[in-house]
């Protein structure tokens, strides 16, 4: 059975249709290629399957460096050149807008590339069973088996130098294990890839105005802000600071180095972003939320429209929930622009920032 690749949906499979109209969903292939499949499971709707052979090769094809990708789990594109991961992650976070936000008109940026396609990871988190070790396969229909992994190209040397010598150990528990290439940041959350990290704080900076211009927001408020990592970096653009995290070790690290107009709460951010708000200068406030994969809850996003700052920056690593809160807040925001970084390349995750502004009466 043959199908024609038409487009790579958000998660990575690429996307084809039956001579039934079903649509089929195959993985490690690109855009425009003929693919001979072999079904793995069906659907009233929907097919699922593998690439048995491919006809004409896609020309953004490039050879792989993992010996196990295809079986491994964690990646999903290194059969695809890196220009070509940029476009289709930014044609995914148009999709997944239009899609879920139905939000058609708003201008999404091409994506930010990290400074490395591969040897980026500064941590991983190792599974161990039955002698393996390393990470959860592709899923099967016998489910998703452990992959024994010696060596992950996407991580960083000294990552896989531990991995090395973690292997070697003549006894090891069942379980799991994070590896990080400097143990002394396992407390609170720091982003898995630095450079790229340079790269999403520069650009969160640069969407504020110059500093020394006398424009734009005098307050700032960190939600989800972790051990500080944007409102330490941007505390010199404003007149006050205040970041919320519920992790109390991240916010005990944020707070030995704040600044006299910084200062931290420790606690749900839907419980304390009212609070703050409230007595946040109207007019004059820029809101900063980095929340997690879930994306915000319906009272943060209720505590926001009631108390509405005067520009939001919303740094998401799930372009569905972003998608879902930008739509609730589309009647009070005008969508400036939402920019894709690529912060893990090879695989399927997306990061995506952005920048909102209240509409005026």
């Amino acid at each position: 059975m043959k199908v024609v690749i038409h487009e790579i949906a958000f998660g990575g499979k690429g996307v084809g249709r039956l001579e039934d109209g079903r649509v089929v969903f195959v993985p490690f292939v690109a855009v425009g290629e003929a693919v001979e499949i072999e079904v793995i499971r069906e659907r009233r709707s929907y097919v699922e399957a593998r690439a048995v052979s491919i006809e004409n090769a896609s020309p953004e094809r490039v050879e792989p460096r993992c010996p196990y990708f295809g079986r491994c789990g964690g990646c999903s594109y290194q059969h695809l050149s890196a220009a070509e991961q940029g476009r289709l992650k930014r044609q995914q976070v148009e999709g997944v807008l239009r899609r879920i936000g139905r939000l058609g008109d708003v201008p999404v940026r091409e994506t930010v590339p990290s400074p490395r396609d591969y040897a980026y990871r500064n941590r991983i988190t190792v599974h161990l069973d039955e002698g393996a070790i390393g990470f959860f396969g592709q899923e099967t229909g016998r489910g998703r088996p452990l992959i024994d992994v010696a060596n992950c190209p996407i991580s960083e040397p000294a990552v896989n130098a531990l991995l090395a010598r973690f292997r070697a150990r003549p006894w090891r528990r069942e379980g799991h294990c994070t590896l990080r290439a400097d143990p002394a940041h396992a407390g609170g959350f720091l982003q898995t890839n630095d450079g790229a990290a340079e790269k999403l704080l520069a650009l969160v900076a640069g969407l504020l105005p110059p500093p020394g211009s006398g424009t734009g927001a005098t307050h700032l408020v960190d939600a989800y802000c972790g051990a500080g990592f944007f409102a330490r970096h941007l505390r010199d653009r404003f007149e006050q600071t205040v970041g919320i995290e519920w992790d109390r070790r991240a916010v005990e690290q944020a707070q030995r180095d704040a600044a006299p107009h910084e200062r931290y709460l420790c606690g749900d951010v839907a419980a304390a972003l009212p609070d703050v708000l409230a007595v946040a200068p109207k007019g004059q406030t820029l809101l900063l939320l980095d929340p997690p994969s879930e994306g915000t809850t319906a009272e943060v996003r209720r505590a926001i429209v009631s108390a509405p700052p005067a520009e939001i920056i919303y740094v998401s690593c799930n372009p569905a929930t972003l998608a879902r809160d930008l739509a609730s807040l589309g009647s009070d925001y005008e969508i400036l622009s939402v920019t894709p970084l690529d912060m893990f390349p090879q695989t399927a995750e997306i990061e995506a920032i952005a920048h909102l502004r209240f509409k005026q009466a």
